[in-house]
């Protein structure tokens, strides 16, 4: 006699379960009402017995298919909660049914995903463990829209790709399941089969928490558990979006640090703003290191638990410090399990072979056409800022981003649809990614590690340019560093070296890089200097001054073992730096920079003038990069007052030899630098003086003499400069964009 549940069975599909190609299950093995009753069907391998468990009552499910494919017909009008119990041998389980289980995923995010402007897509994409009508479990996404049948497996169903075989989202290529029993602490991969057969393993690109490398297995992870202490920091860190706040960024890397409260005490110590982090994203070959992005949701795994990291950033925050994270969304290592031929297809790369590959580091290039590639990075940027409550991201090696031709020969790159070397996809996505931050997190950054000469990199997306908060000045670094390599006496024929960046300063916002990647470790950096140890340190100081004095953002990476001297230079230049408004407030205004002189090259001396719309907080700065001090410097200033020395590099508490000005000086009525007051001070040799300004009331025979015909036409620069109109502005900075565009790159 024919059973009741024969006649329901769609055969097609039960072998395309069997045999692992089916990639719509819940279509098919989800309960549903019959005319007979409730019918209710699962796959289950290998399986001597299968029964529905309702209450108390038990149903024993007919098998249909000698592989492990049973089937039962539960009286009545209503879907029960019900479970299966299913033998093997002298095994016996009971578990939820999977395919009972709705969709998480809803259909607008699901459009969003595929227009790429689903922001939070890691809150469904990945694995999250919930509960869905009391039952315990955790939720799988994977974008897969090429492959056959995509499979959760793991622990839990003994690396079994026919157990827990996922449902393929029509619209999107999403494959999603709901696994009720799996939670945080497993360890899963996803097996898919591909078109020809073929069946891989890899790890899941959303995944938040992964095995010690080297393994590479994806481990579910609760994250819902944390809770943050930094709510000050956050609600003020909108300030950073008028780009007139002081930053001070310390480079370093999670690898360098004992445990999080050492390197908290370190930054906290030195007075930094912020703390810029290398990649703290999963990686897994050793040689190629931190930059070679695995698995791109996930913390690192060496320096502890998700949870390790969120406690880092959140003592960083109660430190009133900033968490900048190096970021790659430009290219990815070519590693087993990992992005490259997701699904058996070029999903994340460029599909073009021809242009796929990095010139230089042989990863790949991502595919910025694909709206839902996009996706997966800006949800990236919005996880790392918004989840991990990190507060800027450098992005490294835009250059291979932007341009077609980046580190490739003629005829070994193909034009944009304009015949240009423009990546325009790749455009449209920076301007997205950096006006929606903006947008939804503003005073979050984004810096661009970006070494070409495109123009206007942070100019606003509204006008039609890219949109980065700041971009590394390597060219400042490189010709700076150029300079401080020649003995002093050779030092006046490069002497441009110091100067011309002030000719492109107010092109761009820039952070002013004398990182890790420039200088090297302390050591690395003496090596590039002349003279001896003395001498030398004396520079590093002199150097890291200059860079505090001029325009721009501030990033050093001193090494974490320098001595207690270096450590309180550094630690009076950031407080002086944070303290002084002249410093930062006006950093992207013309007014706010003011050369004295900076054509003495036969003396390798800089003078200049740091201000604010308040004459009161002016600073005068002299820098000194020639081997011998001077005793009697007599330097032109902006106005008649007291002139007072506030910072020396040389002080002997920095390890300095102490040419230090300890009284403050009235200035006099002798023309210098062209102007009609100087004064005189006592100027280190390789070293920076830095004096503040106070006016003062002019004495009666100042003031006549002032009035002198003869006088007034010696004073060629005005003491305190009007303001140009808006006009004459606009013409100064096209004229220095102009000038700045012919600078030559320095490689």
């Amino acid at each position: 006699m024919e059973s009741k549940v024969y006649k329901y069975m769609d055969w097609p599909e039960i072998e395309a379960v069997v045999y692992g190609e089916e990639a719509a299950p819940r279509d098919l093995m989800a309960p549903r009402l019959t005319a007979d009753g409730v019918l209710i069907q699962g796959f289950f391998p290998d399986a001597e017995k299968a029964e529905v468990l309702i209450d108390k009552k038990v149903y024993e499910m007919e098998k249909q298919d000698d592989a492990g494919y049973f089937a039962a017909m539960i009286p009545g009008r209503r879907i029960p909660a019900y479970q299966y119990r299913i033998t093997r041998g002298e095994e016996t389980r009971t578990f939820a049914d999977p395919y009972a289980f709705p969709v998480q995923i809803t259909e607008a995010e699901e459009k969003a995903f595929c227009a790429g402007v689903y922001y939070h897509a890691y809150e469904k994409l990945g694995a999250h463990p919930m509960e869905i009508g009391g039952v315990a479990g955790t939720s799988f996404a994977v974008w897969a829209p090429n492959a056959l049948r995509v499979s959760v497996v793991g622990d839990f169903n003994g690396w079994d790709g026919r157990c827990h075989m996922m449902h393929r989202m029509p619209m999107s290529g999403i494959f999603e399941l709901f696994i009720p029993g799996v939670g945080a602490g497993e360890i899963y991969k996803y097996e898919m089969k591909l078109k020809g057969g073929a069946i891989q393993l890899k790890s899941d690109p959303y995944a938040a928490c992964t095995e010690l490398p080297p393994a590479s297995a994806s481990v579910v992870t609760d994250l819902r558990s944390y809770v943050w202490e930094d709510e000050k920091w956050m609600k003020e860190r909108e300030r950073f979006r008028d780009r007139n706040q002081p930053v001070s960024i310390y480079e370093t890397s999670l690898s360098r640090w004992k445990n999080a409260e050492e390197l908290v005490s370190y930054v906290k110590e030195l007075k930094y703003t912020h703390v810029e982090l290398h990649p703290v994203m999963e990686y897994l070959d050793e040689e190629a290191g931190e930059y070679s992005t695995f698995a791109y949701y996930a913390p690192d795994r060496r320096f502890g638990t998700p949870e390790d990291f969120q406690r880092l950033v959140n003592a960083l925050h109660k430190e009133n410090i900033g968490v900048v994270l190096d970021w790659t969304p430009s290219h990815f290592p070519r590693q087993e399990g990992g992005l490259e031929l997701f699904d058996g297809t070029p999903l994340y790369e460029n599909p073009d072979p021809s242009m796929a590959i990095h010139p230089m580091w042989g990863t790949l290039l991502f595919n910025y056409e694909s709206p839902m590639v996009r996706d997966f990075l800006l949800a990236n940027a919005f996880y790392w800022l918004e989840f991990y409550h990190a507060d800027g991201l450098r992005m490294d090696d835009v250059d291979s981003m932007l341009y077609l031709d980046f580190g490739r020969e003629y005829g070994q790159w193909r034009p944009n649809i304009y015949g240009t070397n423009e990546n325009l996809a790749a455009v449209e996505f920076l301007k997205h990614l950096n006006s929606i931050l903006d947008k939804k997190l503003p005073g979050t950054m984004t810096i661009a590690q970006e070494d070409g000469l495109w123009s206007e990199l942070t100019g606003s997306v509204e006008d039609d340019d890219i949109g980065f908060s700041y971009k590394w000045n390597n060219n400042w670094a490189g010709d700076f560093l150029n300079y401080l390599s020649k003995d002093p006496i050779e030092r006046q024929y490069v002497h441009d070296q110091l100067t011309l960046s002030m000719l492109y300063t107010y092109c761009e916002h820039f952070v002013l890089p004398l990182g890790s990647r420039q200088t090297g470790d302390q050591e690395s950096f003496m090596e590039k200097l002349p003279g001896d140890e003395s001498q030398k340190l004396s520079q590093i100081r002199a150097a890291y001054s200059y860079m505090m004095l001029h325009p721009g953002c501030k990033m050093m990476a001193p090494d974490k073992e320098i001595s207690g001297e270096m450590k309180k230079f550094i630690r009076d230049l950031n407080e002086l730096y944070i303290s002084q408004p002249a410093m930062s407030v006006l950093d992207n205004d013309y007014e706010g920079f003011e050369w004295i002189q900076l054509m003495k090259y036969e003396e390798n001396v800089l003078t200049f003038l740091r201000k604010t719309e308040n004459p009161e907080e002016t600073l005068l700065a002299v820098c000194n990069f020639a081997a011998v001090p001077y005793e009697s410097y007599q330097m032109g200033v902006p106005f008649y007052g007291k002139y007072k020395e506030i910072f020396n590099s040389d002080q002997k508490e920095y390890g300095g030899k102490g040419t230090v000005n300890p009284r403050a000086k009235t200035c006099k009525q002798a023309e210098c630098d062209e102007r009609e007051y100087s004064v005189t001070f006592r100027i280190p040799a390789l070293g920076v003086a830095i004096f503040s300004c106070t006016p003062g009331k002019k004495p009666e025979k100042l003031a006549v003499a002032a009035k002198k015909p003869e006088t007034a036409k010696k004073t060629t620069r005005r003491a305190t400069p009007k303001k140009e109109n808006a006009k004459k502005v606009a013409a100064k900075k096209v004229a220095v964009k102009k000038t700045a565009s012919k600078v030559k790159k320095i490689s």
